[in-house]
């Protein structure tokens, strides 16, 4: 049995802070943290994101589910045409193929887990005809960041 204390700050010993990405895709002020990685008989991972004031995830979706729980901080989503804002011990289901986009809104850090597959897909980026159709409603536009 593996058990790794959590120390303050939402960090767990031994757990180390990584980048969110490698570089290339856009992003602002987010790391992550594997807090439990696949196995064989359980092959999903957990992941803990935290986005500082101002910051946000990349403009993406995936072949794979996602399937989030706040547990720090405000923040606002994009998940597929809906704009929602968040909270503490809010859950957002992300379905396959859907475009998502998390920012962190002025009042602190907003950390939240992630659920995924193990072996999933690599994230998808928008192209000019995606980020055209997402563009066309107002609300989407003032709100990602490609």
């Amino acid at each position: 049995m593996a058990i790794r204390h959590y120390q303050e700050g939402f960090n767990w010993e031994d757990v180390p802070v990584l980048a969110y990405k490698e570089e290339g895709a856009r992003f602002k002020s987010i790391t992550r943290r594997v807090l439990f990685e696949g196995s064989e008989q359980l092959p999903s991972e957990l992941r803990y994101f935290e986005i500082a004031v101002g910051g946000h995830s990349t403009l993406e979706r995936h072949n794979h589910v996602h399937n989030v729980f706040i547990l720090r901080g405000s923040g606002a989503a994009l998940i597929g045409s809906e704009i929602a804002s968040l909270s503490p011990f809010d859950l957002v289901a992300i379905p396959p193929l859907t475009w998502h986009q998390f920012r962190a809104t002025k009042s602190g850090p907003f950390g939240f887990l992630c659920m995924v597959n193990s072996q999933r897909d690599r994230p998808q980026r928008p192209g000019l005809t995606d980020l055209a159709v997402l563009k066309a409603d107002p609300r989407i536009a003032s709100f990602i960041i490609s």
